[in-house]
């Protein structure tokens, strides 16, 4: 394989420094940012944190009404509408950003589902897939013009979830065998290999980018999954407390801010990240513990991805 340089460079932040310390003294006046998701959970904390620093911030959203109440404090954000499983969705926004004739500093993927049943969008895409990755590929590729030549950073929110799945490159979009954790596990893999062959091929463009493990956090994320099976494993206590361990939201979004911010990560374009530095390659199984696999920051596999991706979306304005 060949791997992303992956060591930890002593960034001076750890798992529970919070969004906002993370761009304390960091003045992002003038700087516009897209968060997809940024209204909920994780991505309301990356959005509150980087619009409290000086940016304008722009969040797409699928429940725009949602995202305006959820953000009405915060002025120097504004919602848009965009569904992440529908290409035409992605088009029209995409489009209505360009005209503005704004550019882009940093794209934070940060949307995401978790723990579907079953379901398949578009022309028979498996959910996770489709909305996890393919939605953010798309996404980026069309705002490709917006994006500034000096500088520009993507960061694709990544999961210790990618452990489960390496891609399944013989059923994607799982036609048997369906498994929740696995299909979500698979779209997790392929958010960092996403962001892994961006790093290479964005550089004609300045483009750095990056992926991350929030760590584990109770978000609305999770609002598929039964309160019963929350318990057994662990996450929460009988009566709801949060298991030991596990960050709050404004931990858990401090690495992708870190990430969209931090000066010296621009030497480690395409690393996959956590607890505010970038991460070593995994030594076990253990989730908590985190880590990258391998297969995750596979240069060949992201290549091979980036490729896969371009076919299923018809899009492709980085390579060539």
């Amino acid at each position: 394989m060949a791997i992303t340089h992956q060591h930890r460079i002593s960034s001076g932040f750890g798992p529970r420094s919070t969004a906002e310390e993370v761009v304390d003294g960091i003045d992002l006046t003038g700087k516009t940012v897209i968060v997809t998701g940024g209204y909920s959970g994780l991505g309301k904390e990356a959005t509150v944190a980087l619009a409290r620093a000086g940016a304008h911030v722009v969040v797409p959203a699928r429940r725009v009404e949602m995202a305006r109440k959820a953000l009405r404090d915060t002025e120097s954000a504004e919602v848009a509408e965009l569904d992440l499983a529908d290409l035409d969705s992605i088009r029209t926004f995409s489009e209505r950003f360009l005209d503005t004739g704004l550019t882009i500093d940093v794209i934070i993927a940060n949307a995401g589902v978790m723990a579907y049943p079953r379901r398949h969008v578009g022309p028979g895409w498996e959910a996770h897939f489709a909305i996890n990755h393919l939605g953010h590929f798309a996404l980026v590729n069309r705002l490709r013009p917006a994006l500034a030549q000096s500088g520009a950073r993507v960061v694709a929110v990544a999961s210790s979830g990618h452990f489960l799945s390496d891609i399944r490159w013989n059923d994607l979009h799982f036609s048997r065998d369906y498994d929740i954790w696995r299909a979500y596990g698979q779209s997790k893999t392929a958010n960092a290999l996403f962001a892994t062959h961006l790093d290479v091929i964005g550089a004609v463009a300045g483009v750095h980018a990056y992926s991350v493990h929030p760590g584990s956090i109770l978000t609305p994320l999770q609002r598929n999954i039964p309160r019963a099976e929350q318990v057994a494993q662990g996450w929460i206590g009988s009566e709801g407390s949060r298991a030991d361990g596990f960050k709050t939201p404004a931990q858990g979004a401090a690495t992708a801010v870190w990430a969209a911010t931090a000066a010296p990560l621009a030497a480690f374009g395409g690393a996959y990240c956590q607890d505010c530095d970038v991460a070593e390659l995994a030594t076990n199984d253990d989730m908590l513990v985190g880590g990258v696999k391998p297969w995750a920051v596979d240069a060949v596999s992201a290549a091979r991805l980036w490729t896969l991706s371009s076919e299923l979306t018809g899009l492709d304005s980085f390579s060539g």
